[in-house]
Formats: C-alpha cells, sequence, structure tokens
C-alpha cells in the first residue's frame, strides 16, 4: 500500500486531475446518478471551503505580526492589477456586446429566492456591514471581507507581542497550511465527483442551448484570459507573460473551474504561489482579498447579461451609457459573493441603468442559471487564476527592479 501511494503522489497533481477528470465524464454519461460517485465532490468542495476562512484569517494575522517595520511590501501594486484587470475585462465584454449582440428568449423563469441589490449604494453598505461583522461569525460564515478585516486588525495588534506569541501563530499557520495540502492531495476525486455530477445532471446538452450567448460569455473570459491579462503583465515584468499566465491557468483554473468558488479555490492558490516562490507575508493576504474584489469573470457575466436584456427589449446603447455600465459592472463584480453564481443577482443592478424592470432582470438572472454549469464554472477559473497571476506579476515587478532573475 506504501508503494501504491508513493507512485500515485509522483504523479503530477494536474495529471492526476485530468484524469478523474475524464473518468468522471465516462462514469456520468455510462451509470448516472449514483450519489456514493457524486459525494466524492461535495466532500472535496466541502473540505476546502471548511479550511479555506481557517487558513486565511491566521495566514493573514501571522504574516502582519511577523512584519518587520520598513521591509517592503507590494499590495499597491497588486490591487492595482486587480482594479485595471476587472475594469477591462468589462469593457471587453462591452465591446464583444456591440460586435455580437445577443437576444434573450424571456420566459417566466424560477429563480433563487435571494433578492438583488437595489443599487451602488446598497452594495458598498454590504461591503462595510461585512468588515464589521463579528470575527467567529465571520469564520463560521465564510465571509470573507469579515475574516480579512478582523485578521488585519489582530495582526497589527499582535505586532508588539512577544517573540514567543508570534511563533505559536506561525506554527498555527504552518499546521493550517499542512492541512490544506493534505486536501488539496485529494483533488483527483473530488474533481471526479463533479464531473460526474455535472455529467449526470446535465449531460452535453448544455453547451447547445444558449450556444451563442454562451459563446459571447466564454470568448470574452478566453480574450482576458489569453490576451488582456497577458498584457497587463507583460507591462509590468517586460518580458514574455505566456509561460506564467499558462502556469496559472493549469495548476488554479482547473481545480476553480470545477469548484466554481473562488473562496474554495484560495488554498490551491496559495500553495500555487508558494510554488512560485512568491513572499508569504504578500501572497497570505492578497490572494484572499483577490477571491473577494478581483472579479473579471463577474465584470465579463453582468455586462454581458445585462447587455443581452437592453438589445432583447430593443433599447439603444450610447458609447457614453458603455463606459458608465463599464464602471458599474467593474464595481459591482468586486462586491459579488466569492461563491457559486454570486455575480448573477448582481445583474439586476447594471439593468437598472436602463430602466430595466426588476421582473424582466430577474428573469435574466433564471438564464444565467440555466447556463451556470458553463458560465460560472469558466468566470470562476478567470477570478481565481487572475488573483495568483497578478500576485505572481507584482512580486516579479520588484524582483526586477531589484536585479533578481525570474522564473517559474
Amino acid at each position: 500500500m506504501g508503494s501504491l501511494l508513493q507512485k500515485w503522489n509522483s504523479i503530477s497533481l494536474v495529471k492526476r486531475i485530468l484524469a478523474g477528470l475524464v473518468i468522471g465524464a465516462i462514469l456520468g454519461k455510462a451509470i448516472p446518478n449514483i450519489a456514493v460517485i457524486a459525494l466524492l465532490g461535495d466532500l472535496f468542495v466541502g473540505a476546502l471551503k471548511g479550511v479555506a476562512p481557517i487558513l486565511v484569517f491566521f495566514l493573514v494575522m501571522s504574516s502582519l505580526a511577523q512584519h518587520k517595520k520598513g521591509a517592503k511590501t507590494n499590495m499597491g501594486t497588486v490591487i492595482a492589477l486587480y482594479l485595471i484587470g476587472t475594469f477591462s475585462a468589462a469593457v471587453v465584454a462591452v465591446i464583444a456586446s456591440f460586435m455580437f449582440p445577443v437576444t434573450l428568449t424571456l420566459t417566466d423563469i424560477a429563480t433563487e429566492a435571494s433578492a438583488p441589490p437595489d443599487g451602488v449604494g446598497t452594495v458598498i453598505k454590504t461591503l462595510l456591514l461585512n468588515v464589521v461583522q463579528n470575527p467567529i461569525a465571520s469564520l463560521s460564515t465564510a465571509n470573507y471581507i469579515g475574516i480579512l478585516a478582523w485578521a488585519v486588525v489582530f495582526g497589527l495588534a499582535l505586532k508588539h507581542s512577544s517573540d514567543h506569541t508570534k511563533t505559536m501563530l506561525g506554527n498555527f499557520a504552518d499546521a493550517v497550511s499542512q492541512a490544506v495540502r493534505w486536501v488539496i492531495s485529494f483533488a483527483p476525486f473530488g474533481i471526479l465527483g463533479l464531473v460526474y455530477a455535472t455529467v449526470s445532471t446535465s449531460g452535453l446538452g448544455i453547451f447547445t442551448d444558449y450556444g451563442k450567448l454562451l459563446l459571447v460569455l466564454v470568448g470574452c473570459m478566453a480574450v482576458v484570459a489569453l490576451v488582456v491579462n497577458p498584457l497587463i503583465v507583460f507591462l509590468n515584468i517586460k518580458q514574455n507573460p505566456y509561460p506564467l499566465v499558462f502556469k496559472c491557468l493549469k495548476d488554479s483554473f482547473i481545480t476553480a473551474f470545477f469548484t466554481r468558488s473562488s473562496a474554495a479555490n484560495i488554498p490551491v492558490n496559495m500553495t500555487l504561489c508558494e510554488s512560485l516562490g512568491l513572499d508569504e507575508d504578500n501572497y497570505s493576504v492578497s490572494i484572499p482579498l483577490g477571491a473577494t474584489i478581483n472579479m473579471a469573470g463577474a465584470a465579463i457575466t453582468i455586462t454581458v447579461m445585462a447587455l443581452a436584456a437592453v438589445n432583447t427589449l430593443g433599447y439603444t446603447v450610447d458609447i457614453g451609457t458603455a463606459v458608465v455600465l463599464s464602471v458599474v459592472a467593474a464595481v459591482s463584480a468586486c462586491g459579488a459573493s466569492g461563491v457559486a453564481g454570486g455575480s448573477l443577482l448582481l445583474i439586476p443592478l447594471a439593468c437598472s441603468l436602463f430602466g430595466i424592470s426588476n421582473d424582466i432582470a430577474m428573469q435574466v438572472v433564471g438564464v444565467g442559471f440555466i447556463i451556470g454549469v458553463v458560465q460560472d464554472s469558466c468566470e470562476t477559473g478567470l477570478n481565481s487564476s487572475t488573483d495568483a497571476l497578478f500576485t505572481a506579476a507584482a512580486e516579479f515587478r520588484q524582483w526586477k527592479k531589484q536585479g533578481k532573475p525570474i522564473k517559474w
């Protein structure tokens, strides 16, 4: 058994995940609706979601507590990249929607019971209230805004604590990180279960229904992942960005695609940053922050779906309104929840710019839930892989200035 496990672990994790993906798809078509197989996916996602809040809390708190005065940080650059990337994605979505206009067949589609926000002010208010939520409640509900805020508060408060206390915090952070590595080692089985459940319930028909809408959405995300993001990275590190881009897509996009949760993919991105040799003091803060505000995929979804509603109703959109929509979509995306389908309930906010009624907007949200198997998976993969990409780009930019060679 020991030698078998050793051989299993010697195989690349990506290859094991791809094997799980293929096996899950085959089983989903051959013997659908076996609960035990689908349970593997639920267990994997549940474990990631369970450990991620604790990981974020201890890593951020420990890194801030042990941060030495005068030591350089690149958080300003990371945040700037996050905001530029999200706004650029919204612009790409606007351009694509003008070039390839999409209309929808709107019917009385059942939607989830959650109520959408009724304005940008509501989104900002919710964000601020999440910041001051009870820290225990934030951990239990995976409120990453609250977790980050309280981790920063406690980390700064512990900066002047004794070395023993700081060592203990570091040990806790290391222990949680090790637990995360154990969870991630089960990713192939989790992906197998997730793919099996998707193929069993939706089959391949989801790729043909609403095909044009999916093509525009996925096409925009592909342009951002393979053109816009590499350009942003190149402007920062002044060398070929594609090896780094493809590594982030390979190591982060795949798991995020199937877990459909930026929050659940935080441990995966932490491991990716560690493999790139990045500074833990930086990525332990920037990765969870990215899972909260770096939402290029969400900006694309909000923009394309809102403009599809506009086209369906025959409204005319001028350039000025399109620019405003890009800004609103980018700001709204930053407030999107880091869970599956988190961006869809922000579509009515963008629709309100054009005077579209909430009833019609919620039908558009319903269409979003129908295509969510593909759309939300691609959106989350783009969001999460970009967190690691921009974190690495910001640090590599710093390395470049210091004359340190960049390797990945």
